[in-house]
C-alpha cells in the first residue's frame, strides 16, 4: 500500500485532534493532581509507626506498581459497578492518578529521606509539633529536589493517555482512529497526533527544566 500525504485531509482532521487534545490535557492534569496528592498521603501512611497502617498501604502500592495500567483501566471501568460517577473520563483520571501515585510516593519518600537528620532535631528543639515540622521544615526542603522526577512522571502520564482509548475516552488517539476509519486514510491523522504529542512533551520538559533552574537559584 502506497502512503500519500493529503493536505486537505490533514486540515480536516486537525480540529478533531484539537478537541481530543483538550480531553488529553484534562486527563493528564486531573490524573497528575490526584497522583501528587495521593502520593504524599501514601508516603505519610507508609511512614506511620503502626504496622497495621504502613504494611497494607505498602502492599497496595506494590500491587499497583506490578500490574499494567491497561489492566487497571479495564478492571475499574468494566468490573466495578456503575455508581453514576464512573464515566470513561472520570475513570481514566482516577486510574491514572492511582497508578502514578505509586511512583510519586517513592519520589516523595526519597525527597524526605534526603532532608538532613539535623533538621528533624532542630524542629524538636524549637518545640514544633508534628504538623508544623512537616509543613514548615520537612516538606519545603524535600519538594524542590524532586521537581525533575515529578516532571518526568507528568510527561510519562501525558504519553500514557492514549491507553484511555481502551475505555472509549474521546482523547486524541481515539479521535484520530475514528477519523481514519471514516476517510480510509491513516497517515494524516496519526502523524499529526504524533506531532502534537511531541510538541506538548517538549514544552512540558522545557517548563520543568525552567522550574528546576528557578528552584536552584532560590536555594542559592
Amino acid at each position: 500500500m502506497q502512503l500519500q500525504w493529503d493536505w486537505s485531509i490533514a486540515m480536516e482532521v486537525l480540529p478533531h485532534l484539537i478537541r481530543g487534545l483538550w480531553v488529553t490535557l484534562l486527563a493528564t492534569a486531573g490524573g497528575m493532581t490526584l497522583a501528587l496528592a495521593l502520593g504524599l498521603m501514601v508516603t505519610m501512611a507508609r511512614r506511620a509507626r503502626f504496622r497495621l497502617v504502613s504494611w497494607p498501604v505498602g502492599a497496595a502500592i506494590e500491587f499497583v506498581r506490578c500490574t499494567p495500567l491497561l489492566i487497571q483501566l479495564f478492571f475499574v471501568y468494566y468490573l466495578i459497578p456503575d455508581f453514576g460517577w464512573n464515566t470513561p473520563l472520570v475513570t481514566g483520571i482516577l486510574v491514572l492518578g492511582i497508578h502514578y501515585s505509586a511512583y510519586t510516593s517513592e519520589v516523595y519518600r526519597a525527597g524526605i529521606d534526603n532532608v538532613p537528620r539535623g533538621q528533624w532535631e532542630a524542629a524538636r528543639a524549637l518545640n514544633l509539633n508534628r504538623q508544623q515540622t512537616w509543613t514548615r521544615v520537612i516538606i519545603p526542603q524535600a519538594v524542590p529536589p524532586i521537581v525533575p522526577a515529578m516532571g518526568n512522571y507528568l510527561v510519562a502520564m501525558f504519553k500514557d493517555t492514549p491507553l484511555l482509548y481502551a475505555i472509549t475516552v474521546q482523547e486524541m488517539l481515539t479521535r484520530a482512529t475514528n477519523f481514519s476509519s471514516r476517510v480510509f486514510s491513516t497517515v494524516e491523522a496519526y502523524t499529526l497526533a504524533g506531532v502534537l504529542f511531541l510538541i506538548l512533551s517538549l514544552l512540558a520538559a522545557g517548563l520543568i527544566h525552567r522550574a528546576e533552574r528557578q528552584l536552584v537559584v532560590r536555594e542559592t
